[in-house]
């Protein structure tokens, strides 16, 4: 009752008490710092039009290549969400897609899956319905692509969205027929969950008497694929019952984004040096609610720091909207948006102050458009200032 008191101002009438408890567990009942996370995650939400998600049309290549499915519901009426990871081709997905597009996916994926759990826990009367069994099928995983820095990067990025906004909605992640190298995967990427997701994460090698046997006590075998010990199969008799689960696969060249093209055509692009020690700094203005600044942009053969900062008008108070940070857009391009608030400036840097021999040739469009719910402005940029600064010698990235 105390938290909800102190949310009331942010919470929606589909926030029930056990919506609440959820963000306690993952602040350990801290109620202080399970508002921080929530109000944290309400933001994040805003920024990239989260209740909207359903509406955004998913690319193509993404429903082709991304292995996940629903095979039933284990005994309390929770989904069973099947994911056969050796099935993602993080390398051919981010040579055909965006960053941005892979997150909006993930989003998508776990939002439409929440709704599916919340659906059935009206039907079953159990609240734990709204919770998910997970299984991941590590058979053939190949740590190989996972060390291209890129592909980490999306993988990190994406463990540290769901920590921080889908607490506590995971019952029981069933990760089977693991190899010897996942391990080492498996400790680079612990630092970043949560004790209350560790706790119910199973790791099992390739024995299926030992994997089994504990799926069974959550799941019954009729709502399993018959690949993975269960009975079910599809109409024509698969065992891996695809027309429930994709399982993704390696996405075929003809389908990469060459370096010549864009990931959106009716962008204005504009090619410039940065030269070392300096930086390109881009000034907007919002002036109207609901409008988003996007950007897009690629580095040749060096990476670059980039990061966005927002600046009150009236209060003069900062906010950091995307920390500055190297990224590897010489590897694979960079996209993303934010949402703006009216009244505010809005500062895009690129950062080269770091390196001291290289000058750094970028390609970029970065522009503040109307609401995306306006089909007819989708595009339509407001005021816009550009301003490139080259600091004096011995500057930091941080000035």
């Amino acid at each position: 009752m105390n938290f909800r008191r102190q949310v009331v101002d942010i919470l929606k009438p589909e926030h029930d008490d056990y919506y609440l408890v959820r963000w306690l567990r993952a602040r350990n009942w801290n109620p202080e710092a399970a508002e921080k996370m929530l109000r944290d995650s309400m933001k994040f939400r805003e920024r990239w039009n989260t209740d909207e998600i359903a509406k955004w049309p998913t690319p193509q290549i993404l429903l082709d290549y991304s292995p996940h499915g629903v095979s039933g519901y284990d005994k309390e009426g929770s989904p069973i969400i099947i994911i056969p990871f050796a099935g993602f081709d993080i390398w051919g997905l981010l040579h055909s897609v965006s960053r941005a597009d892979i997150v909006r996916m993930t989003m998508q994926a776990l939002e439409g899956y929440m709704q599916q759990a919340y659906e059935q826990s009206k039907k079953t009367g159990n609240p734990n319905s709204r919770q998910f069994i997970v299984v991941f099928d590590m058979d053939n995983f190949n740590l190989k692509q996972y060390i291209w820095r890129p592909a980490s990067e999306v993988v990190i990025s994406l463990i540290k969205m769901y920590e921080a906004n889908y607490p506590e909605i995971l019952k029981c992640c069933y990760i089977i027929n693991t190899p010897k190298v996942f391990a080492f995967a498996y400790n680079m990427v612990k630092k970043f969950l949560g004790e209350y997701t560790i706790d119910k994460i199973r790791i099992y090698k390739p024995d299926r008497t030992k994997w089994l046997p504990a799926i069974l006590e959550r799941c019954d075998a009729d709502q399993l694929p018959a690949y993975f010990g269960g009975t079910q199969t599809d109409p024509d008799g698969n065992p891996k019952c695809e027309t429930k689960i994709c399982w993704g696969g390696k996405v075929p060249k003809e389908l990469y984004t060459s370096k010549e093209d864009s990931f959106n055509n009716n962008l204005t692009f504009t090619e410039t040096e940065i030269r070392k020690g300096g930086r390109l700094k881009l000034t907007f203005d919002c002036e109207d609610a609901g409008c988003f600044l996007k950007w897009e942009f690629r580095t040749f053969d060096h990476d670059i720091k980039f990061g966005v900062k927002c600046v009150n008008k009236k209060t003069e108070e900062s906010v950091i909207e995307v920390p500055l940070k190297r990224v590897s857009s010489h590897q694979v391009d960079e996209s993303g948006f934010i949402t703006c608030q009216p009244g505010c400036t809005y500062h895009v840097l690129f950062d080269n102050s770091y390196s001291y021999f290289k000058t750094k040739k970028i390609r970029y469009s970065v522009l503040m458009t109307a609401p995306l719910n306006d089909e007819e402005q989708t595009m339509a940029p407001i005021a816009v200032t550009e301003e490139e600064t080259s600091p004096a010698d011995g500057g930091t990235a941080e000035d």
